[in-house]
């Protein structure tokens, strides 16, 4: 058995429509209808440039094979962070400030590493990365 990458994050809200939209509009993600026997009115998934889902977005009132309470809007709990490899620094910088959003950089000249530091409409806290720009 081995870990091949990571295949999603599972974001549960009271603002399923907000934040899909900051997902495409941050970092480009296509919003799709989540499978069924999901709704669009209860999940979208935001899928990267090939297709993978790297983002599962849930209402809170979406039915889950495995509950557990969540409490949308808070800091997320034991999960620090959701880090993505990201391109394009200088476009991700841009939209940042067209959207008004507010961020923290990090550089980690040992490893050629640009850390961007921001938060969704849920608090959660996203660390993108770019190696190398």
């Amino acid at each position: 058995m081995r870990v091949n990458r990571l295949d999603h994050v599972n974001i549960i809200t009271d603002r399923l429509d907000e934040t899909a939209q900051f997902y495409a509009t941050l970092l480009g993600l296509e919003r799709r209808n989540a499978p069924p026997p999901l709704t669009p009115d209860n999940a979208q998934w935001m899928h990267d440039e090939n297709g993978q889902a790297i983002l599962h977005i849930n209402s809170v009132d979406c039915p889950r094979t495995y509950d557990r309470a969540v409490a949308p809007g808070a800091e997320t709990g034991a999960i620090h962070h959701v880090a993505l490899a990201c391109t394009g620094h200088a476009e991700l910088m841009a939209r940042i400030a067209a959207m008004g959003l507010t961020c923290q950089t990090n550089h980690v000249a040992a490893i050629g590493l640009t850390q961007v530091f921001t938060t969704d409409p849920n608090n959660v806290l996203l660390e993108l990365n770019f190696f190398g720009n």
